[in-house]
């Protein structure tokens, strides 16, 4: 899992040629840092479908307001560009990978 900017936010994600999972999150979020280790994991297994990424969103300011990110964490799927699922709140990995199923 890597972490992404408003700079390289466009060459790995909206360019990526897998979908994009991007976990918009914030230091200050417990939840956000309980979703850490299923993130991790996620991107491990589900490395050859889908890439796992991180925005800081007080860091990364113009990313998180062109999405209309408002809660964290807030999980967004990307493909080919464009969004295409958004989720927010934490949940076990049982149940994100449910959630991520149709856009696998």
């Amino acid at each position: 899992m890597i972490d992404v900017t408003d700079e390289d936010f466009t060459a790995e994600v909206l360019r990526s040629d897998l979908p994009v999972l991007v976990e918009f999150t914030a230091d200050w979020c417990p939840p956000c840092r309980q979703m850490g280790p299923v993130l991790r994991a996620l991107a491990t297994e589900e490395a050859d479908r889908l890439k796992v990424v991180q925005l800081n969103v007080d860091s990364n300011p113009t990313t998180t307001n062109a999405y209309k990110v408002l809660s964290m964490p807030t999980f967004m799927v990307f493909r080919a560009g464009e969004p295409v699922r958004s989720m927010v709140g934490a949940r076990p990995k049982r149940r994100l990978l449910e959630e991520l199923a149709d856009v696998l």
